[in-house]
């Protein structure tokens, strides 16, 4: 079955070409194929077990496949490091929050903020002025970023105090930090409440309305329906899916794949 979908003329910003990982005996994705566009939202979407994880640490560096090629705005990503992937533009949030808990919210973003520069020690210690400016900028940044993300009237709270939500959006703003060219979400909304998941979801059509290029793996079908341009289905390891989520809720096999109806009352 052909599931690739012509979503662009442009060329695609991610591809993700014939890759397959195996754990010893264990097929954890036989053959995978999908491209993310430029501005595109993807969701990659599945059942316990079906690869979604496993995809995203093939992607960003942290497990190389056992066959097949990621291809990132045109280079190989073929045995690089994680943070050689993040240096490329491509960032990742994880499932379970990272973030520095016991400082305050402003500050993780800014020093989220300084990782992708280089400012010189010298200057900043003797406060010279281009230095200053600098960090002056930096600092405006990490408001603007705070804005955008919903969270800058806690500001002054430790990361660690936030409820969970917030510190989930706190996880995004650290990735933001990063001024990635694609940002890839996994598992977002898990845990969050109704009132959370509405808050994320917000965010999430900001980003869009920004150009924000996003691969998305989650389990909340309803947002997934309504915030993707297209969806990615993924089972025992293989795509039997590609396509908008009209297509998607209207596919017999995804139905299938969901126990007879959970995508297609989502």
């Amino acid at each position: 079955m052909d599931t690739s979908v012509a979503t662009s003329a442009s060329k695609p910003i991610l591809s993700v070409d014939h890759v397959a990982v195996q754990f010893g005996g264990l097929v954890a994705i036989s053959d995978m194929c999908f491209d993310v566009h430029e501005g595109e939202l993807v969701s990659l979407i599945g059942p316990n077990g079906a690869g979604k994880t496993t995809a995203f640490n093939v992607i960003t560096g942290f497990q190389r496949p056992t066959r097949g090629t990621v291809t990132f705005r045109g280079t190989s990503l073929e045995g690089l490091k994680p943070h050689e992937v993040t240096g490329l533009g491509l960032v990742r949030t994880f499932q379970r929050t990272s973030l520095f808990e016991k400082i305050s919210v402003f500050d993780n973003v800014l020093i989220g903020l300084h990782r992708r520069t280089s400012p010189s020690l010298f200057g900043t210690l003797l406060g010279l002025p281009r230095e200053r400016r600098a960090e002056e900028a930096l600092r405006e940044e990490a408001w603007e970023t705070l804005r955008l993300v919903g969270i800058e009237h806690q500001a002054n709270e430790a990361g660690g105090s936030l409820p969970y939500g917030d510190q989930r959006l706190l996880g995004v703003a650290l990735a933001l930090a990063a001024n990635p060219s694609a940002l890839l979400l996994d598992e977002p909304v898990s845990g969050m409440n109704a009132s959370e998941t509405s808050r994320f979801i917000e965010l999430l059509m900001r980003l869009r309305k920004m150009g924000k290029t996003i691969l998305l793996v989650e389990h909340d079908m309803p947002m997934v329906m309504k915030i993707s341009d297209r969806i990615v289905v993924l089972n025992y390891g293989r795509i039997i899916a590609n396509g908008t989520p009209t297509e998607i809720q209207n596919n017999p096999e995804v139905i299938a794949a969901y126990l007879g109806g959970g995508v297609k009352n989502a």
